[in-house]
């Protein structure tokens, strides 16, 4: 199963039962892909979708996220700067470099300067795409260049390592 890290904004589209991004939410429950994730990541997910749709439905999306067996919990140690024009995006970046991640998924044209970053590469591809790799290509979805990781094994999400 590949690592993916998946953005604010396409989670937020993938847990609508009313659209074609739903199956990327389905798929994660299959355990299709490992999301990979690090407390800051965790924290904007509960606080936009908090405020997006209500504090109840947040904290059961959170919950389902955080005991899913392929899910990756990281703490980063290195954070890259990667992402100038909005540097909170960085968090994803460096979750997906340290998880050896085999894509970002994000709908946001910030991500588009990684395209011209050599190393660290990491890739980023649309929900779009996603959801087409998921329903035709599964296969595309296999980590066949294994890159060294650069940050220690996962621990548990909460911990003060």
């Amino acid at each position: 199963m590949p690592n993916i890290v998946l953005d604010t904004n396409c989670l937020i589209m993938a847990i609508s039962a009313k659209n074609e991004y739903h199956l990327v939410w389905q798929a994660f429950l299959r355990g299709d892909y490992v999301l990979c994730v690090t407390n800051e990541i965790v924290e904007e997910y509960l606080e936009v979708l908090a405020r997006n749709i209500n504090p109840w439905v947040a904290e059961s999306i959170v919950y389902a996220i955080l005991t899913r067996s392929n899910v990756r919990k990281l703490v980063t140690h290195y954070h890259f700067g990667l992402i100038e024009v909005d540097p909170d995006d960085n968090k994803f970046v460096d979750c997906a470099i340290a998880a050896n991640a085999k894509y970002i998924v994000s709908e946001d044209r910030h991500f588009d300067v990684l395209k011209a970053c050599q190393f660290p590469k990491v890739d980023v591809i649309g929900l779009n795409l996603f959801v087409s790799l998921l329903k035709h290509n599964p296969y595309l979805l296999t980590n066949e260049d294994e890159r060294p990781l650069l940050n220690e094994p996962s621990v548990p999400y909460g911990s003060d390592v």
